[in-house]
């Protein structure tokens, strides 16, 4: 019985992870979101659960009345524009925190070390960091950019196809279970990964690598928007 759990396991992450469209929707949230990272995977992964499922239902009692393949098809041009304006955002965050005036830091743990990075500027007495809320729209992007992308598609329904072949529902239901997990667990893990190395990036200072992965996935995801936007055209 554990076989259907982990066929539906390898095959949603498989899905996610091989999808050049995933990967680039999830990249420039992951990076900014540094350190709760992996939070910015699993609201994706819940939002493309919730559209994959919504879709499915929209395809199983009102296949007659509405044009899910159109539907299906527009969201995936709509998944290529978002693309590219969540590309030119990562653009607009790492030109905007350029323009940020410096401040000299000295940091003195294991030897006096002063640098300098951009700094956002506060008129609090303390001259504490200040960093605005973002992180719950970043959540919700991300878990509306998964909405999208579990819409686009109706190819989602041959990850489905397995399920014609076992012979009772508990097998069934244990290849969903699986599926829905794998998906949560591998752009969760993804995304953890990415904020490690980016988190990794700005507090050892490489203001320079920083800024390069930033602007990485900036150019990826504009270039396969683009790429979206042409091959559904």
């Amino acid at each position: 019985m554990t076989f259907p759990f982990f066929a539906g396991l390898l095959a949603s992450m498989l899905h996610v992870i091989m999808g050049p469209d995933h990967i680039a929707a999830v990249l420039p949230f992951a990076i900014e979101a540094k350190r709760k990272a992996w939070k910015i995977g699993l609201f994706w992964g819940l939002g493309h659960i919730f559209g994959m499922l919504l879709i499915g239902l929209l395809f199983l009692f009102f296949k007659e009345l509405i044009p899910i393949e159109q539907i299906s098809n527009y969201s995936e041009q709509l998944v290529g524009f978002v693309l590219v304006i969540i590309g030119v955002w990562a653009f607009v965050k790492v030109f905007r925190s350029e323009s940020h005036h410096k401040h000299l830091h000295i940091h003195s743990e294991t030897q006096p070390l002063i640098h300098k990075h951009p700094h956002e500027h506060s008129h609090n007495p303390s001259h504490d960091h200040v960093h605005p809320p973002q992180e719950k729209q970043g959540f919700f992007a991300s878990f509306s950019i998964g909405v999208l992308h579990g819409l686009a598609g109706i190819a989602h329904f041959i990850l489905f196809i397995p399920i014609l072949g076992f012979e009772d529902n508990l097998a069934a239901g244990m290849y969903i279970t699986g599926f829905i997990l794998g998906i949560i667990i591998a752009m969760s893990l993804f995304s953890l990964i990415v904020g490690k190395i980016a988190a990794f990036a700005k507090n050892e200072h490489s203001q320079n690598l920083y800024k390069g992965i930033r602007l990485t996935g900036g150019v990826f995801a504009i270039l396969i928007g683009i790429y979206w936007i042409i091959g559904q055209g």
